[in-house]
């Protein structure tokens, strides 16, 4: 019998058993235990990155200039020596000579720039338009550091790469102008990005520093919901690193024109200190919420970012190496998109506009300070480096360091393909026929042409007609091995993008 009781009834006292579909409900478990990881492994990752971040920008400051004047020291003494080699100066050496040159040409040029005209210009805005310049300044930023390294790169090859070879260049001083425009503009552009911040902490109500906060939440609708792989979620956590860092450097811009206004009243940076507080809380909080709920949706484990810092901890012990590719800070700046240049120019510009030296004890107090920054660059390299090897040992990587790199083809290359293979992994062949390795190899993560597709562009570019038909037939081949890829070999991305495909 069918009845209103007895359904009322059967409502009330049925039963059901969790057990039954025990795989489901520990699988949930699981992933509110993930993202009650999410917090530690990920500020372990950021803390890590941010002190990899602050020793390449220290750098700048400390060991390049040191590096420049003993590169400059043996041009000049080189007749002293004789010319018994055919470099004049090594690559390494040549690569401090041009950014350091960039970094005086952009310091002199950012003279020219404005501060106070820029901060009253832009004070003097509506805070919706406001709102609307930092966003666009947020996505230029973007893609001025994506395409800002391969300007530098272009402008080191260009400078360093062996003379033996057909010029496939338009020249190094192209190349030169370019890098210091490039450099040029991206100081100005995180500089109004300061200015805007600036102008923020100081407005009445404090609404544009609300609305500016609140534009990192509008981050996480526009990422969580997408599909992410342990690559683009490696690319993403790289990118939120050098976000970080870059607001940091932007507070303490802002914090140095401030104090300046207020003669240097200590009292004014109890003012600020809880605006600083509240833009670096949210920060952290968009972050782990942003990771947190992107682990969710793509069933990631919180261990992952283990293997990032293990892949980070890698490029520093690669740079460490006798045979090293490239500088540490540049490898920073094509794995996270920081440039410290840009950052570093305008840095500089503030701190000599708001600090005036005068006297002899100002100059004495000015070399102490210098001091104190090589020491903090040396025990930050040092404890980096201690720990970096811990975590490469922890993630079993001690033999990629040492392995052999494995060739491109299995036949035997053409002539040509030969020439570049060589030119490519910084091989040169001296005039008796036997091959010598120069003093710029390439990274292991760089010449792994069996997992890299040549475009078609590419082959237009570098190619002749004769050869497009074997070259395309190994890409074929090529294509089917990349489909896995290793942390390691992702040494260049786009910030801008989520995909690495």
């Amino acid at each position: 019998d069918l009845s209103l009781l007895r359904f009322i009834s059967a409502e009330l006292t049925r039963g059901y058993f969790l057990e039954h579909n025990e795989a489901k409900y520990t699988e949930r478990r699981e992933r509110v235990y993930t993202c009650m990881r999410i917090p530690k492994e990920l500020e372990k990752l950021m803390f890590f990155g941010i002190f990899l971040c602050l020793d390449a920008f220290l750098y700048v400051f400390t060991l390049l200039p040191l590096r420049v004047f003993l590169a400059m020291f043996r041009f000049i003494t080189l007749p002293c020596y004789g010319f018994r080699d055919r470099r004049l100066l090594q690559p390494a050496q040549v690569c401090d000579i041009l950014k350091g040159v960039i970094l005086v040409i952009c310091y002199f040029m950012m003279h020219y720039v404005d501060y106070s005209m820029m901060y009253h210009l832009i004070r003097g805005q509506s805070v919706i338009k406001l709102y609307i310049i930092y966003n666009m300044l947020e996505v230029a930023d973007r893609l001025f550091s994506s395409f800002g390294q391969d300007i530098l790169d272009a402008l080191y090859w260009t400078a360093t790469e062996p003379k033996e070879r057909k010029r496939a260049h338009i020249g190094v001083i192209p190349h030169f102008f370019m890098a210091v425009l490039y450099v040029f503009l991206h100081a100005i552009l995180i500089m109004v990005q300061a200015t805007t911040l600036n102008v923020a902490f100081n407005s009445h109500n404090k609404s544009l520093l609300t609305i500016m906060m609140s534009n990192n939440f509008v981050e996480i609708k526009g990422s969580v919901f997408k599909k992410f792989e342990k690559n683009n979620l490696f690319q993403m956590s790289n990118s939120d690193i050098k976000e970080r860092f870059t607001n940091y450097v932007l507070l303490l811009i802002v914090c140095l024109r401030n104090m300046e206004q207020f003669s240097w009243n200590p009292d004014h940076l109890w003012v600020l200190f809880p605006d600083v507080c509240m833009v670096v809380a949210s920060e952290i909080a968009v972050d782990i919420v942003k990771h947190a709920f992107i682990t969710k949706f793509n069933d990631i484990t919180a261990d992952v970012y283990s293997e990032y810092r293990a892949s980070l901890a890698f490029d520093l012990v690669s740079s460490r190496q006798k045979n090293a590719y490239t500088d540490y800070s540049d490898s920073v700046s094509r794995r996270m998109g920081f440039i410290p240049l840009p950052l570093a120019v305008l840095l500089i510009r503030v701190v000599t506009s708001s600090i005036k030296v005068q006297g002899v004890l100002a100059y004495v107090c000015v070399v102490l300070f210098y001091c104190g920054l090589i020491s903090l660059k040396v025990l930050n390299s040092i404890v980096l480096l201690g720990k970096s090897c811990q975590y490469v040992k922890e993630a079993k990587m001690e033999e990629k360091l040492f392995n052999p790199v494995p060739t491109a083809t299995t036949g035997k290359p053409t002539g040509k393909q030969q020439s570049l293979f060589k030119s490519s992994q910084g091989i040169s062949t001296d005039e008796n026929g036997s091959t010598s390795v120069t003093n710029q190899p390439v990274h292991q993560k760089e010449n792994m042409p069996s997992l890299l597709v040549t475009s078609n562009s590419d082959q237009f570019l570098t190619t002749p007609d004769g050869e497009e038909k074997d070259i395309s037939q190994d890409s074929s081949e090529l294509k089917h091995r990349s489909s896995k890829k290793d942390l390691l070999e992702i040494d260049r991305f786009t910030i801008c993008g989520n995909r690495i495909d």
